[in-house]
């Protein structure tokens, strides 16, 4: 039985715990002062293995703000992974010294690998080209927020959507709220994931791939910008291929309805030009800001122990099964028990979600 309420995937946690957050963040915001010193000798240990600006500051922040401390690292170069310490053994000394932990890994399902074994909360701020859970509630707080609601929306994403893990984790949980359709904009070599694509047919919403996004700017109401990812490229000829192919400028927003918001998770390169900046449409620097809020009540939420756990695992072993994923984190470090969910000769992993013929 799992004891401590870790955020792995936010499709853990029913809508309701969800809508729960955004009602604290929203009071958070409206009085910050009257939060001041809610972790009040709390320690929050910052793990993160990849570059981070955004997440990585918007945490300390939110600890920060709430009266806590920090410890952790930034740069693994810095720490014991340098010399090859494993997951598990750095994330279970680390959480042996903190009341809550932080984890930002390259590698999918890293963080689900850690909550195996850690010994306080631990919450996902990325996995890979995976998950990113707190980005997702950084964005239904937008939403909520700027278009004050999460129903009956068209959104459009655009860029890279096979490995962008903030679109697969808002497609997850924007398809959890009725009436919303999908229009997802990319090229046919960043196309979204075939299990991302059976998440919004089991869901039962309406989506529709696309390659131009001058074709279909004018039916949003939401449109989700995201970059190339060159670290998720295995060569810098690919990453090239595909740089610069979507820009949204001043003339494309000309024809997006009057209402239309844009976010954007950031770091923006060159695919939202300068000039939209100023566009009151543009929402992707208050989207940071929100994020800030909704991590406070989150961090609030779990260090107060306000919900009941999520199972970390609800499959089953298959010991002589292996994940298909090449970027799962159990291709990397192989002491961790393979968990499979499902039944026949298809089952799909814990760790990363995909599909693995055994």
């Amino acid at each position: 039985m799992n004891k401590y309420i870790h955020l792995i995937d936010l499709n853990d946690y029913p809508v309701s715990w969800w809508k729960l957050l955004l009602e604290l963040a929203h009071e958070i915001r409206e009085d910050p002062a009257a939060y001041s010193e809610a972790c009040k000798g709390k320690i929050m240990g910052t793990l993160f293995y990849e570059p981070s600006t955004r997440t990585q500051m918007s945490f300390q922040t939110a600890m920060l703000r709430l009266g806590g401390t920090i410890i952790g690292f930034d740069n693994p170069a810095t720490s014991s992974v340098a010399k090859g310490e494993n997951i598990k053994d750095t994330t279970k000394i680390v959480s042996g010294y903190a009341d809550i932990m932080v984890m930002r890994h390259p590698t999918a399902g890293s963080v689900k690998a850690a909550a195996l074994t850690a010994e306080c909360p631990i919450i996902n701020a990325g996995d890979g080209g995976h998950l990113h859970p707190t980005q997702t509630l950084t964005d239904l707080m937008t939403l909520n927020e700027e278009k004050h609601t999460l129903e009956n929306l068209t959104i459009g994403l655009c860029g890279d959507l096979k490995n962008g893990r903030t679109v697969h984790s808002l497609i997850k949980a924007m398809s959890c709220f009725k009436g919303n359709k999908f229009v997802l904009i990319s090229t046919k070599e960043l196309g979204l994931p075939a299990y991302m694509k059976d998440i919004l047919a089991a869901s039962g919403h309406g989506y529709k791939e696309v390659r131009s996004l001058d074709d279909a700017i004018g039916e949003l109401d939401v449109l989700y910008m995201t970059r190339i990812q060159r670290e998720r490229f295995n060569s810098e000829e690919e990453y090239m291929a595909q740089k610069g192919f979507y820009i949204l400028d001043r003339k494309k927003m000309a024809n997006a309805k009057r209402d239309m918001i844009v976010l954007h998770p950031l770091p923006r390169v060159d695919e939202i030009a300068i000039e939209v900046d100023d566009d009151p449409r543009a929402k992707y620097f208050d989207q940071a800001k929100y994020g800030m809020y909704i991590r406070m009540a989150l961090i609030l939420t779990i260090i107060n122990h306000n919900s009941r756990p999520a199972p970390l695992v609800t499959g089953r072993t298959i010991p002589k099964a292996k994940c298909s994923n090449p970027k799962c984190i159990t291709n990397q470090e192989l002491y961790l028990p393979r968990y499979f969910r499902g039944s026949g000769d298809t089952v799909i992993c814990e760790y990363c979600d995909e599909r693995t013929l055994i």
